[in-house]
């Protein structure tokens, strides 16, 4: 696949951000209290990972195949469950926050280059990679929810 001259800035600036993310959730699991959240940043970071694996491929001008049923189930953990959990740290609630702004931002970047490309392919990859960066919103979201980070 040959990609235009913007179609290849668009990429160069995923893949930015999901650097930037991969390097963050490392830094995250490694600085977050509560274990529970360790293990979601590690999780999430995976899955960074992969998506810059992706971008990679698209780059090199080979689009992947994507699963046909789509984003990976999430497993499902104690910060889905209803019971309250005890208040997160001011270091947790900080770090959360900023990862569920990362998450948007990111979130945001994707919608905008699923417009921008041509190949109708393409575009289901980057949609893709989009509603698991929505699934680790959720997901945080989810865990400070349950610690009582929300307003």
């Amino acid at each position: 696949m040959k990609w235009t001259q913007k179609e290849t800035m668009l990429l160069q600036d995923m893949m930015n951000s999901e650097q930037i993310c991969i390097e963050k959730y490392a830094d995250y699991a490694e600085r977050a209290c509560d274990e529970e959240l360790k293990t979601l940043f590690e999780d999430i970071k995976t899955t960074e990972e992969e998506h810059y694996a992706t971008l990679e491929q698209m780059q090199s001008g080979t689009i992947p195949q994507m699963n046909a049923g789509g984003s990976k189930a999430q497993p499902e953990n104690a910060s889905d469950s209803k019971a309250k959990k005890p208040a997160a740290s001011e270091e947790d609630e900080y770090l959360c926050r900023d990862a569920l702004d990362t998450e948007k931002h990111v979130s945001s970047l994707y919608d905008t280059c699923i417009f921008e490309f041509v190949s109708a392919q393409a575009r289901d990859v980057l949609n893709h990679i989009q509603k698991e960066e929505q699934e680790h919103g959720k997901r945080i979201y989810d865990y400070m929810a349950a610690h009582g980070m929300t307003a």
